[in-house]
């Protein structure tokens, strides 16, 4: 995807990175209701009301005055300068220091054309101290923070939100949790959640709705009539107890018997 160098002092290692996902989402193509037909969508001129050629669009800023800058392909990659080719390290900071939130994409980055011995130093740098790499990179004409950590035998590269992208719960209206809760509800929910507790295993988690969507979608080809489940109600605060109950007791009858048993939603009880 990108041939270029991390640099961290006046250290540079040459790297290839490769993407580190694949999505499984189902993709649907829009159709026209009336007949089934394909929809496509046009480059058209407003002004002369045509279509437009992609050769012939280019990328405009709006101006306060509301005119319009126009940059050309050229003019726009200029921006990118010496960092074009470049993921600068500018500190080694301890992993757990950096909330979830600020991860975006992930990729991987192998070692490039005669960097074996330099990227295995940063490799096992990086995997000794547990630290990892903040730098700034431009890809796609756009700067970004990213993250370069060791994992497993190979770099992972993180894409980050700026701190300016982050949204302050204090700024919405999110309501607060309660500040006084019931201890019995409490012991009972800290129990549970024990209960339920485990090692995270990435391959023990599948895309459950992927696979039923391609359900609906099967038994609709064949004619068959689709109507939406029927949704259970959300815990009510009389109920609570009894439903932190009645979990405990499923979850612990599971483990009993070999399984995870995940409990069953009855009404006035959450799924």
């Amino acid at each position: 995807m990108w041939n270029g160098t991390v640099a961290f002092g006046i250290v540079r290692v040459p790297v290839k990175l490769y993407s580190a996902t694949e999505s499984k989402a189902v993709h649907f193509n829009e159709r026209h209701a009336a007949d089934g037909a394909g929809i496509q969508h046009r480059r058209v001129c407003v002004k002369e009301d045509k279509e437009v050629p992609y050769s012939e669009v280019v990328k405009g800023f709006e101006t306060k005055t509301g005119a319009y800058v126009v940059l050309s392909k050229e003019e726009v990659s200029a921006v990118d300068g010496a960092r074009a080719r470049t993921i600068d390290v500018e500190h080694f900071v301890a992993a757990a220091e950096i909330d979830p939130l600020f991860y975006d994409h992930s990729y991987y980055l192998g070692p490039g054309k005669e960097a074996a011995d330099t990227y295995s130093v940063l490799h096992a740098a990086l995997k000794r101290s547990k630290r990892v790499g903040i730098a700034r990179w431009v890809f796609h004409n756009r700067a970004r923070l990213v993250a370069v950590r060791a994992l497993d035998d190979v770099l992972a590269l993180h894409t980050m939100r700026f701190a300016d992208e982050l949204v302050s719960p204090s700024e919405l209206e999110i309501p607060k949790p309660h500040s006084k809760t019931g201890k019995r509800e409490l012991d009972m929910a800290d129990a549970l959640v024990e209960q339920l507790a485990g090692r995270f295993e990435p391959s023990r988690y599948h895309d459950t709705y992927r696979e039923a969507l391609l359900k609906v979608i099967e038994r609709k080809a064949k004619g068959e009539a689709i109507a939406p489940p029927e949704e259970a109600p959300a815990t009510a605060e009389n109920e609570l107890l009894r439903a932190l109950e009645q979990s405990l007791a499923a979850t612990r009858g599971g483990r009993s018997s070999g399984g995870r048993a995940r409990p069953r939603a009855k009404a006035g009880s959450a799924r």
